[in-house]
């Protein structure tokens, strides 16, 4: 009887072995994958870069609604051609400088 025993266990610890060893073979296989990818793939830069990434998704909604809302503003209130233009030119070049008066984290 405990001559089957240990034979089972024998058995059981033989299978354990051999599903470890093809498990440390996957995991080394994976890891020697993932590094060769991350040599050949350029590392990508994590910092924020350029000027719209600085404002949040909401923010940049805000500022696009407020200046149509104000160009709507300038068609409909404003009659003469040449001022609407002028207006509207005008705007877009504060613009600028409006977000950043209003929305800059500096401060």
């Amino acid at each position: 009887m405990s001559k089957e025993r240990a034979r089972r266990r024998a058995a059981r610890e033989a299978e354990a072995a051999r599903q470890r060893r093809a498990r440390e073979r996957r995991t080394a296989r994976r890891r020697r994958r993932r590094e060769l990818l991350r040599r050949i793939t350029p590392a990508l830069r994590r910092r924020r870069t350029g000027r719209l990434p600085r404002h949040s998704r909401g923010e940049r909604a805000a500022i696009v609604l407020l200046t149509l809302a104000a160009m709507v503003l300038i068609w409909s209130f404003v009659d003469d051609l040449a001022l609407r233009i002028a207006l509207v030119v005008l705007l877009l070049l504060v613009l600028p400088a409006i977000v950043v008066i209003a929305l800059d984290r500096r401060t």
